[in-house]
């Protein structure tokens, strides 16, 4: 399994030992951690910190030349708004681990030119699986339904 999505698995673990959503990210750039993240919507009563936003927002500010060079990993298909911070911040590639659970905006990314990855690892379903079956409501608030 590649490190990097290693690190985004190590994020999902994270939100559901602290009763959150388990889904991790984390943004790479020159082989190096950047930005990490995981949802914490649950945690912090937020609207919007869901992985990705995370790992954006724990990556702080950076040139568009660096969000440019970048690849982001993450757990799940990204969301719509996942999606557009990604577009809005040119990262190139997207690596997913799974999108059994939920298919996000993956066409929008690829349409947009964005290269996408999905690897369909077993750990990121299992743990998106279980969660959903032990938590429907909170899955429900997360993507808005």
């Amino acid at each position: 399994m590649d490190k990097f999505l290693k690190e985004a698995i190590i994020e999902a673990k994270k939100g559901l030992r602290e009763g959150g959503i388990p889904i991790g990210s984390v943004i790479v750039h020159n082989d190096k951690i950047i930005g990490r993240g995981h949802n914490r919507r649950i945690q912090n009563g937020s609207v919007v910190l869901h992985g990705e936003m995370d790992a954006f927002e724990n990556a702080g500010r950076q040139s568009a030349s660096v969000y440019k060079a970048c690849t982001l990993y993450t757990t799940l298909s990204p969301c719509s708004m996942c999606s557009g911070a990604i577009l809005l911040y040119g990262i190139p590639k997207v690596i997913i681990g799974e999108n059994q659970t939920f298919l996000g905006e993956e066409a929008l990314l690829k349409s947009r030119g964005v290269q996408v990855e999905v690897v369909n690892n077993q750990d990121c379903i299992d743990l998106m699986t279980s969660f959903i079956a032990s938590n429907p409501e909170l899955w429900n608030e997360d993507i808005g339904e």
